[in-house]
């Protein structure tokens, strides 16, 4: 059985920090977000992937390649134009098995698969989507279920007074090839407006599991650095890529830091990083490769991405620092760099 990863959105919300990268691939403690899904995905038995590309599939082509060097089989299927969820699936057609799993890549998914494949062939589905619950689901594709799991209606982003429940889709289907008939080729087709709703409504066997696991929609500056947040606080056990000194302490090679910097955990140090004299790095600092942190600077609860920057004697908090950019998510707090987007 393979996985088919949707990674051919742009992620606008996320800009600057996607401008030249597929949201996908927007790194998670140093990794790109893709990677840590597949090896995920590696580590329930899932060896061979599709990977659906359009913006900037060069990135993702010449990080992944074929998968050898990730120990799994790597296909793609690339887009002519933004084809939507169900159309980027049906432009994969002819590269699935007769059943396939199905991930928005964008979207933080690092839940059990076992469970929602068992439950899909107990229960004879054409189709089962991973459901998760939310607070507020009116911003979301949200289901309404028989007792057995069967889904009678799906609702494309109700207002949350209208919404039949707080199960929403979490972007992983599980799907039989057959599904695949009722979804037109070339042109742009909505899985959530048009192919669920459709074979809802033809009386076809779609069902709805509660995934378990870490889910969250990356969508956000916001969320982003919350998604920091919960992978050193241990909620979202995404596999580091480097080992731990000290106690919520993970530094990586040829680094270089002064003696009286101090680190405060939970902090992530990448590899040939370089931290001046009287620094205080963390709680809540992941830095990137070859990051630069001048000497009087403090660093806390923020993303320092690759190759950046940071100006000696300042503060930086909830903030992602790039080469060519600053944001930071809850202003006033001071940006550093060329570029600022202050939301």
């Amino acid at each position: 059985m393979k996985a088919l990863l949707l990674a051919g959105g742009l992620g606008t919300r996320l800009r600057p920090l996607t401008e030249r990268l597929p949201k996908p691939m927007a790194p998670v403690v140093n990794r790109p977000w893709l990677e840590h899904l597949i090896l995920h995905l590696k580590s329930q038995g899932i060896s061979e992937f599709v990977i659906a590309v359009k913006h900037n599939a060069d990135v993702i082509r010449k990080h992944f390649e074929d998968g050898r060097k990730f120990g799994v089989r790597i296909e793609y299927s690339q887009e002519p134009e933004l084809l939507g969820t169900a159309g980027a699936i049906k432009h994969a057609e002819q590269l699935l098995t007769d059943r396939f799993i199905v991930v928005n890549a964008d979207i933080i998914n690092h839940v059990e698969l076992v469970p929602l494949l068992e439950f899909h062939q107990t229960n004879g589905a054409l189709v089962t989507i991973g459901l998760t619950e939310v607070e507020d689901p009116s911003h979301y594709g949200v289901v309404q279920q028989t007792m057995s799991g069967r889904i009678v209606r799906f609702v494309e982003k109700p207002p949350r007074h209208a919404a039949p429940s707080n199960r929403i889709n979490a972007g992983i289907y599980v799907m039989e090839k057959e599904a695949l008939e009722w979804i037109p080729a070339g042109r742009e087709v909505s899985i959530e407006r048009e192919t669920f709703p459709t074979l809802i409504r033809k009386g076809f066997p779609v069902y709805g599991w509660l995934v378990r696991g870490y889910w969250l929609d990356m969508g956000t500056l916001d969320r982003y650095l919350a998604l920091h947040r919960d992978v050193l606080d241990g909620k979202c056990a995404l596999q580091l890529s480097y080992p731990e000194q000290k106690e919520g302490i993970w530094t990586g090679e040829d680094v270089d830091i002064a003696d009286d910097v101090a680190l405060v955990p939970p902090v992530v140090i990448g590899n040939g990083v370089k931290v001046g004299r009287g620094c205080v790095v963390g709680p809540y600092a992941v830095l990137g490769d070859k990051v630069t942190v001048e000497s009087g600077t403090s660093c806390s609860h923020s993303v320092v991405l690759p190759g950046a920057r940071l100006e000696g004697n300042r503060t930086i908090s909830n903030t992602i620092v790039g080469p060519e950019f600053s944001v930071a998510v809850q202003p006033p707090f001071y940006v550093a760099n060329k570029k600022v987007v202050q939301r």
